[in-house]
């Protein structure tokens, strides 16, 4: 049976105490069981089940002496049933007078006038039965309830409790992984689990990380790497320096965020709440009218154990958490039921480019040195004066630098102003390094858009060269789309996204040729992240529903803009797990076609799960009426139609099977040096 409230942590603990003892749960018709969650139940579970089995020992015997002794033994047979039936109808009545101490008037009260009527009546085998299988429906919920509750538990529930310290004498000492903090030092052998987030300061492994990302295989490790708590190593030892313990792991804001999904409801749900106040005394007055019409008790009671509407009050939540389990094995988070019905509802998806649709990876794809500059001159000064810089630019270059062969100079004098490019002096010269108007802030006369091509640098992210106020060239760089982009844009449109756009703050022309890669037709460029919000609203405006898919730390503001937020490579990310209403702990964008599927096969349960609820209950209160059904049938089509609904939600546990883990191909592209085909302008040899 089910309670009309939630009743808090607090508010449990606090009644536990005033019952000197077991609370009742409030999905179960007996006490024992924590709030919501069910802390006890192990405690729970067992003090039922032997219960169960003595009472039902004596129901069974008393039906076994009216057969043996039909004439002599009916009295024994009598008390036999009403032993059995008290064992069974003690832990039901109890939990309806609860109930009634803390003012709520819930379905357990239906179950309750049932069995007593029963027993009142002198039926003490059919009080028996009829008790005997609500509390088994009941186990069989509760227990439906903990394996899936149990099965999202098991994916984050990782994190080993002890963990190998290193000191600082390089010894090593075993500790409770809750004593880590932040800076310490750990080994982590092969075969181990990773007791906290971290960093890897020395050694190489794989890493299965498939309870963080979603990622199945395995995924290499080397100094430098982060590494999340709970996830497994593989092969190698590695030493890591703790960054996060304890609850502030990935691992543990994951588990916070899911259990908190599991408290959340859908709309529609909270609307029934607050009508299930008013559905136990219109049953009570059915129950009245069937026995002021029929005078019969059998059918009275009858009514009442057919009118607890467990299937339909299950439909919902077993859905839900069958949907979380599905989208929590794929690395997806999602935040609020909710938000599962309205992905559903998304009629278009408006995609951040850099490190969204693109592995956000900057790779030196052509070198374009001026007249008689040679590409390694130009490369070896550019990548010097960077040398200092965090610039994924920087980065770029002092990685083909380095691939090349390429010696670079110590820079001094260095400086960078953000978003313009930097200054320093190279073997004496003044190197200036950036984009075309901090070229010409810098004393460089030349104009650049006819020293180049345009058609010919179409498609990259320039920087420009000068020495010394002499213009030497550009270098064009370029951010890979991502492989499964094309795969993942095209899912949504075959399931029916109305619209689905590009935003970028990079230039028109690298926009396009992203978004021609991956074929997507509405692209919007050189914006600023408040453009970005005003295109999100612009489209809801239109009527549209809009989820904005972005990296959730530039983005943050755009992705709060939409109906829904969608956060990419939450793994590690703060940001990103709090701005977004959905994180994605892995890169894969065919997580998303595939959460919009799932929203619309979980709405289709749910809705499946109402209809046969409602049909469920109107047919047996009108068979119960018309004499059809007798209290034991009652009982027994209560549990059938229950587990009907859990059977059916259970189907969305297997939702996205299909989808196999995506593995890019390697290329230096993605390690940020040049791309496959990259044209080094005509002097590249001599790099």
């Amino acid at each position: 049976m089910r309670e009309n409230r939630i009743l808090s942590r607090s508010e449990a603990r606090a009644l536990r105490e005033e019952a000197g003892g077991g609370v009742a749960c409030s999905c179960c018709a007996v006490p024992g069981a924590g709030e919501g969650g069910h802390e006890h139940e192990h405690e729970h579970i067992s003090v039922r089940l032997p219960q169960m089995f003595v009472g039902l020992i004596f129901v069974i015997n008393s039906y076994v002496l009216h057969w043996v002794f039909p004439e002599t033994g009916a009295a024994v047979a009598s008390a036999s049933a009403m032993i059995g039936a008290l064992i069974l109808g003690i832990p039901i009545v109890l939990n309806s007078i609860r109930d009634l101490q803390r003012n709520i008037l819930s379905i357990n009260e239906l179950v309750t006038i049932a069995v007593l009527a029963c027993f009142g009546s002198g039926n003490y085998q059919t009080a028996g039965v009829v008790a005997f299988f609500l509390l088994l429906g009941e186990l069989i919920e509760t227990r439906t309830a903990e394996g899936a509750r149990a099965s999202i538990e098991s994916l984050i529930k990782l994190t080993p409790t002890r963990a190998r310290r290193i000191r600082p004498d390089g010894s090593e000492e075993e500790i409770p992984a809750q004593e880590l903090r932040v800076g310490d030092v750990i080994r982590v052998r092969p075969g181990d689990s990773v007791p906290a987030d971290g960093v890897i300061v020395s050694g190489e492994a794989s890493i299965n990380e498939a309870n963080i990302t979603g990622e199945s295989l395995p995924v290499d490790k080397g100094t430098g790497d982060q590494v999340f708590a709970g996830t497994q190593n593989l092969t190698g030892a590695l030493e890591v320096r703790v960054t996060r313990a304890g609850e502030d792991t990935t691992l543990g804001r994951v588990r916070e965020l899911i259990l908190a999904a599991q408290k959340t409801k859908l709309p529609f749900l909270r609307i029934v709440d607050q009508y299930m106040v008013y559905y136990t005394p219109l049953v009570l007055l059915m129950g009245a009218l069937v026995w002021a019409f029929t005078r019969s008790l059998d059918r009275t009671i009858a009514v009442l154990i057919v009118s607890c509407p467990c299937a339909f009050i299950l439909a919902s939540p077993t859905a839900m958490v069958a949907a979380l389990s599905a989208a929590a094995r794929l690395g997806v988070l999602i935040k609020n039921v909710a938000d599962i019905e309205l992905a559903a509802r998304i009629n278009a998806f408006v995609f951040d480019k850099t490190g969204t649709l693109t592995t956000g990876v900057l790779a030196v794809s052509r070198l374009a040195p001026a007249a008689g500059i040679k590409a390694a001159e130009l490369l070896r000064l550019a990548a010097s004066a960077e040398q200092y810089s965090n610039h994924p630019t920087a980065k770029a270059l002092a990685e083909l630098a380095g691939e090349a062969g390429v010696p670079l100079a110590e820079p001094r004098e260095f400086s960078e102003t953000a978003g313009r490019g930097v200054r320093a002096v190279v073997d004496g010269k003044k190197v200036v390094v950036g984009r075309a108007a901090w070229l010409k802030q810098n004393g460089v006369q030349e104009d650049l858009s006819k020293a180049i091509d345009l058609k010919e640098t179409e498609g990259y992210s320039l920087i420009y060269v000068a020495v010394d106020g002499r213009y030497l060239g550009w270098i064009g760089l370029r951010d890979e789309v991502r492989k499964e982009a094309k795969e993942a844009l095209a899912g949504l449109k075959e399931a029916g996204v109305r619209r689905v756009a590009m935003v970028t703050g990079d230039r028109k022309p690298v926009a396009l040729r992203v978004a021609r890669e991956m074929g997507c037709e509405e692209v919007l460029a050189e914006c600023l992240p408040q453009d970005k919000v005003d295109f999100v609203a612009s489209l809801r405006a239109k009527g549209y529903r809009v989820a904005f898919v972005g990296d959730g730390v530039n983005d943050a503001p755009a992705l709060a803009a939409g109906d829904m937020g969608v956060a990419m490579g939450a793994a590690g990310s703060e940001v990103a797990i709090h701005s977004a209403t959905i994180a994605l702990m892995n890169n894969d964008l065919r997580r998303i076609p595939f959460l919009v599927r799932l929203s619309r096969s979980t709405r289709s349960v749910i809705n499946q799960n109402f209809a046969f609820g409602v049909l469920f209950i109107i047919s047996g209160l009108t068979f119960s009426a018309f004499g059809y059904i007798n209290p034991i049938l009652a009982a027994i089509l209560h549990n059938v139609g229950s587990l009907i609904v859990v059977f059916n939600s259970a189907r969305l546990v297997r939702q996205g099977e299909e989808l196999e883990p995506f593995r890019p191909e390697a290329d230096s592209g993605a390690a940020g040096g040049p791309a496959p085909g990259a044209r080094i302008a005509p002097a590249a040899g001599a790099a």
